[in-house]
């Protein structure tokens, strides 16, 4: 069977329903959103119907970049929202959120496939079929802000776990100076752009999502080394009785502690974001209903793994659970087999998060190529735009990564905004809109329930993030 491009697909589609051959250039523009016709995707199979094709990507490949796309910074964060919450709500904020990010990707997923228009395949043309041009553009800056946090927070982080860390309360140290001692190629800024460079860029020129399936495998085997070896300290730290008893509930001391519950909803939904990647993902598989049970999958992985971290990292440091973990595995927990596993659960993320970066800088990318260039011809077949704007982009991501110092702030602040408009607002709003009349009652109550949890919880953590930045 032949295979042919989506511009192709595309432009056969518009011949076959107009009749005649139109050359006009204007008449054959695409959306480059955040979807089916954007780079990083594979060669579409063009019949569905045939399972045993061998065309398309098989669901274990869309369950690893699923996962990947998950499981990010936000992962170093959810020892800490036990911390506050308490092990038993923590838990079930982590189910529910889990069950409720399922809920929105099959919403995107089902309104999607019910379009009969090629261009509103994706996230941002649902978004544009549902409330006009308006809603396509609040949705890509809300994408572009989210991804790109993310890809500085990630870079931050390799800095901190290379180089180390410091402030005026404490100081990080990172692994080359332990190492190899302070040289002018292990400081911050030197080992961040040798990363980029080397590491980054091969990765982030990539045109297809299929090619990124064995390193996102290998991006969730090094999150299960992290979960394992965690889990271990934990449990040789618990047999030795150097562990305290882990609150199951939270302490509810005063007004500012109950406000300060609603400041995890933002993190875990942070930490369960992927949206942005689930219609280029689900565009390689053969049928949709592949996604639906690849989204599934993932995410009780995802959820398996936020809670495993959680429990063991808040049962092994206890209230000295600091909100990046990983700064709580800089110190020596007594022997040369803990320095190693010390430094095996640092090198292992920081790996997993330059495997983890290729994923939302893809979406950044076809984003900003959208928001800037709606006329122009497709991005992955246009390498005088393609090469120059992943550049750039990768050069802007590491002078913010150098620039900016801490990034926690930062991270809660995306979550209680713009990851909660890409997670549940949008596609809530999306369900009661309805512009093509496929949703049920309940597809409408659930959507009424995501939108007023995000809402609701934006709104407390924004004021309790603002009133801490005013104690201080």
């Amino acid at each position: 069977m032949q295979n042919f491009q989506a511009g192709d697909l595309f432009i056969a589609y518009r011949e076959e329903n107009s009749g005649k051959h139109n050359q006009n250039p204007s008449t054959m523009t695409i959306t480059k959103d955040a979807g089916i016709f954007t780079p990083l995707l594979p060669e579409l199979n063009t019949n569905n119907q045939d399972e045993d094709s061998g065309g398309g990507a098989s669901v274990p490949g869309a369950v690893f970049n699923v996962s990947t796309s998950t499981i990010g910074a936000g992962i170093m964060s959810i020892p800490a929202t036990l911390k506050v919450l308490g092990v038993i709500p923590a838990i079930i904020l982590i189910v529910v959120i889990a069950i409720l990010s399922e809920v929105s990707a099959e919403f995107l997923i089902r309104f999607t496939k019910s379009s009969d228009n090629l261009k509103k395949t994706t996230y941002a043309g649902v978004m544009g079929e549902s409330f006009g041009r308006v809603g396509s553009i609040m949705l890509q800056i809300c994408i572009m802000i989210t991804n790109l946090g993310c890809l500085i927070i990630y870079l931050i982080i390799i800095g901190d776990v290379l180089c180390g860390s410091g402030s005026n309360e404490s100081v990080h140290s990172g692994m080359l100076q332990e190492w190899f001692g302070l040289q002018w190629w292990n400081t911050r800024s030197f080992a961040i752009l040798f990363t980029v460079i080397f590491v980054m860029l091969p990765l982030v020129l990539l045109k297809r999502v299929e090619s990124l399936r064995f390193t996102s495998a290998v991006s969730v085997l090094l999150a299960v080394v992290f979960v394992a070896i965690s889990t271990v300290l934990a449990i040789s730290a618990l047999w030795h009785g150097k562990t305290m008893t882990p609150r199951m509930l939270p302490v509810l001391e005063n007004k500012e502690s109950f406000f300060e519950l609603f400041t995890a909803v933002p993190i875990i939904v942070s930490a369960f974001t992927f949206h942005f990647n689930v219609h280029p993902i689900a565009a390689e598989l053969r049928k949709t209903s592949e996604m639906v049970t690849a989204v599934r999958i993932s995410l009780v992985l995802c959820a398996a793994v936020y809670a495993a971290v959680g429990f063991f990292g808040y049962l092994l440091f206890g209230d000295s659970t600091m909100p990046d973990i990983l700064s709580n595995f800089d110190h020596n927990f007594g022997s040369n087999v803990g320095t190693f596993l010390n430094d095996t659960v640092r090198l292992s993320y920081a790996l997993h998060l330059m495997l983890v970066f290729p994923l939302p800088n893809f979406s950044l990318r076809v984003n900003v190529d959208e928001f800037l260039f709606p006329e122009w011809p497709l991005l992955s077949s246009h390498n005088i735009r393609f090469v120059p704007l992943t550049c750039i982009l990768l050069i802007f991501v590491y002078i913010a990564a150098i620039a900016i110092p801490n990034i926690w702030f930062f991270f809660q602040f995306l979550g209680s905004t713009t990851s909660l408009c890409v997670a549940f607002i949008f596609p809530g709003a999306i369900v009661l809109r309805d512009v093509q009349g496929v949703a049920t009652r309940r597809d409408k109550i659930l959507a009424v329930l995501m939108i007023a949890i995000a809402v609701i919880a934006s709104t407390i953590a924004i004021y309790s993030n603002i009133a801490s930045l005013l104690r201080t």
